[in-house]
């Protein structure tokens, strides 16, 4: 039977819907008691933008016959009279057909199929077909009065798993048996009735009724026979090839432990399980967190509830036609060899538009522009199921895949490495963040190499690059974490190269509430902004909330880590990013750290992403803008309480301008200052005073001894005697101070009455 011929009948009078099957252009064939009763009615094709038309009975004629009383005369033709009505293009001619127990008496049963639509009480909205295929038992399948018993094997595709679906809206729809109309269903399976039987009046009783000929044009039914079902058809058209149910293409399943994926998995059930025939279900999430694994195991798993599953790569425009015309050899075997890759493409879409009850799943498709030129050819035939790192504009709610939670992470870890510490799993899940391909390469390579998971762990982190693009043995060596995410970065740097300047730069802070700010200096503007942010997420690369932004910490990782084998991963591109990120900071933060109240907001929004750029970067390569954002984030966290932290940072901020700027520059006895304090507010005077030494003897030596820095420098190693207990020692270098302060500043400077107000307190200390 061909689909596209179904349409859907709709009674104003009854209220009610029904199926009608074209066996004509404009000519509807249907049962009777759908249009009981009206003068006029609707009909409308298949498809989310099909119209209702405007259509009358045609035949039979007044007086119209009782169908409960005469169940063999229920059936009508319908012509259909809107001038703007279009029949489908390219449909094959119907092919009329009988049987009777002759024709069959070999056989135990005859196979047939109908379609149907579903939910028959309702009128408007998106309502797609729904296929029932059954048989005729040899014996019992003919009845008098030319009635036909179809017995109910399948109802479209697994509304409800391992069970028959309750199902309504069959009434009026043809009913085929090996390519032949043989009759219309009149009888369907309500909602409460759990029979399996299905009533049609054949053919060939509605032909020898007075003025169905006529109405219909020549009609010459053929013989249903056993011999349509032997060697390849007569034909080669699309609408003569049948399949049994179950074949497929399906890749093995890359690895039996699947877990994690229950609450998913149950949706994407539910969501293929609807009361329609054609459904498309799109699943995106980030490259690595199981879209493909996902899509493997649902098509496995109801592999044998559908007509036909056929898995296609979608990476490109080019693989999908490969894998249609492969659908093609597949059902025509070497009749498909004269045919190009385009005709066979075409030839695989006609077939799948006459044959309804099929899954098709495109996986790893790049875009919606891709898929749509081949599901809009097929929207009113089958089910998609779709994976892909793309999420916006497919043609239904896609489903989000995230990560793994961590108790499955963990699982997985254990179960894929023999005998491994749980605490160690616990660590490397944390590590590479939940993902599961990630999880499964890490524990690949841990049991083929033999190593423990702790050893895996060092491994990425001495040698991150080898480690994250290592595929052990056996396994595909292109589907790594790194090499499946610069796939990404091809598509995202050939739409627009600043958005992943924007991922490698936001790979140096952390994982997640990025402030958007630090990146308005990429942006033109912020609806420019806005679309750059945009455009990664939708390629599932950062997520976007109130919070702000979040990035994967292993795509961090990769990001951060050079390789000779990916452009993006350049050492230059990497350490320009790096540098930009922390420019980037430095704009963003307040100054002043330690008065400046209204700015310590911003300090603790950023504080976790300033942590994460000094965490990132070894510190013997802390450049002269790590090293300010060092002193910065060390007052500020002084001024927090947090002296542990601030005194780290102090002591990285030293040794990194002593190697910048030697020993003798301002700014490294500026550092050496802060760390002095930094000891002696922590209580660790003893490590605090020949800091403060060796900066007062420095800056004597440089700068002189009436120079402001200096006089300071007095001041400081005086109050650090103090703290000690040594008064004895500090008045004399405050009074040294004190004159250096009036005769450089004046009586009245600040520095001056601070020096003052402290040699007070220290002589008030002696005993």
């Amino acid at each position: 039977m061909d689909v596209r011929r179904v349409v859907e009948v709709w009674n104003p009078v009854g209220k009610c819907s029904g199926t009608g099957y074209l066996v004509a252009d404009r000519l509807v064939l249907t049962a009777l008691h759908n249009v009981l009763r009206c003068g006029t009615l609707e009909v409308r094709g298949l498809g989310r933008d099909a119209k209702w038309a405007a259509a009358e009975v045609l035949w039979p004629q007044t007086p119209l016959p009782d169908p409960e009383r005469e169940p063999g005369a229920d059936g009508a033709l319908v012509r259909i009279t809107d001038p703007a009505w279009q029949p489908p293009s390219g449909a094959e001619p119907v092919r009329w057909g009988r049987i009777d127990g002759t024709v069959v008496r070999d056989e135990q049963r005859l196979t047939c199929v109908a379609v149907g639509f579903p939910r028959s009480e309702v009128r408007d909205g998106v309502r797609d077909t729904k296929e029932i295929r059954g048989h005729i038992e040899t014996l019992t399948g003919l009845k008098s009065g030319g009635l036909i018993t179809a017995y109910v094997d399948q109802v479209a595709v697994p509304s409800k798993p391992h069970e028959k679906s309750r199902w309504a809206g069959a009434s009026g729809a043809a009913l085929f048996a090996w390519g032949r109309l043989i009759g219309v269903v009149t009888t369907d399976r309500q909602r409460d009735y759990d029979g399996d039987q299905l009533t049609a009046v054949s053919v060939v009783s509605l032909a020898a009724r007075p003025g169905f000929v006529a109405a219909v044009g020549e009609l010459v039914p053929e013989d249903v026979t056993a011999a349509d079902r032997e060697g390849p058809p007569r034909t080669a058209t699309a609408y003569d090839v049948e399949v049994p149910p179950g074949v497929n293409n399906l890749p093995e399943l890359p690895s039996p432990i699947f877990v994690g994926r229950a609450e998913v998995m149950a949706e994407l059930e539910r969501a293929l399980s609807a009361e329609s025939q054609t459904i498309t279900q799109t699943v995106h999430g980030l490259g690595g967190v199981g879209k493909t694994t996902l899509a493997l195991h649902y098509a496995h798993d109801y592999a044998g509830a559908y007509r036909l599953v056929w898995w296609i790569r979608s990476d490109t425009p080019e693989l999908i036609e490969a894998g249609f015309a492969a659908l093609t050899v597949r059902l025509r075997g070497e009749e498909a060899s004269e045919l190009t890759t385009t005709q066979a493409a075409e030839w695989a879409v006609g077939w799948l538009q006459t044959h309804p009850g099929w899954l098709l799943v495109f996986d790893n498709a790049e875009g919606p522009e891709d898929v749509h030129a081949w599901t809009g050819q097929l929207r009113a035939s089958g089910r998609h199921l779709i994976t892909s790192r793309y999420k916006r504009g497919w043609v239904c709610e896609p489903i989000s895949l995230r990560v793994l939670d961590e108790e499955a992470a963990r699982d997985l870890l254990s179960r894929l490495v023999e005998d491994a510490d749980v605490d160690e799993a616990q660590a490397l899940a944390d590590e590479l963040g939940y993902l599961p391909l990630a999880l499964e390469q890490a524990g690949a390579f841990i049991a083929q190499t033999g190593i423990t998971i702790a050893d895996y762990s060092a491994m990425l982190h001495r040698h991150p690059q080898r480690a994250t693009d290592a595929a052990p043995g056996g396994s595909d060596p292109a589907r790594t974490v790194a090499r499946i995410w610069r796939i990404t970065l091809d598509v995202l740097e050939e739409k627009d190269p600043r958005a992943v300047d924007i991922l490698r730069i936001a790979a140096w802070y952390a994982p997640s509430g990025i402030p958007r700010a630090l990146f308005e200096p990429l942006a033109e503007d912020p609806v420019d902004l806005a679309q750059l942010l945009g455009l990664l997420a939708d390629y599932n690369m950062i997520t976007l909330d109130r919070a702000g932004i979040g990035i994967h910490r292993l795509v961090q990782r990769v990001a951060r880590t050079p390789s000779p084998d990916d452009p993006h991963r350049d050492q230059a591109g990497i350490l320009a990013a790096r540098d930009r990120a922390t420019r980037l900071m430095i704009d963003e933060l307040p100054r002043d750290p330690r008065a400046n109240v209204a700015g310590w907001p911003t300090w603790r929004a950023l504080l976790p992403h300033v942590e994460a750029v000094l965490d990132a970067c070894d510190p013997g390569e802390d450049t002269a803008e790590m090293d300010l954002i060092l002193h910065q984030a060390g007052q500020f966290l002084q001024e927090q309480g947090q002296l542990s932290q601030a005194t780290g940072y102090f002591v990285r901020s030293l040794a990194a301008a002593v190697r910048l700027f030697g020993e003798d520059d301002p700014s490294t006895m500026t550092s050496r200052i802060n760390l002095a304090y930094a000891y002696e507010v922590s209580g660790d005077v003893v490590r605090a005073i020949p800091l403060y030494e060796r900066t007062l003897e420095d800056r004597v030596r440089v700068l002189g001894e009436d120079h402001p820095d200096t006089l300071v420098s007095l001041n400081n190693l005086a109050g650090a005697y103090v703290t000690w207990g040594d008064v004895a020692r500090a008045i004399p270098l405050y009074e040294q101070a004190l004159t250096g302060c009036i005769r450089a500043l004046g009586e009245d400077h600040p520095t001056t009455t601070t020096v003052r107000a402290n040699l007070s307190n220290a002589r008030a200390q002696q005993p």
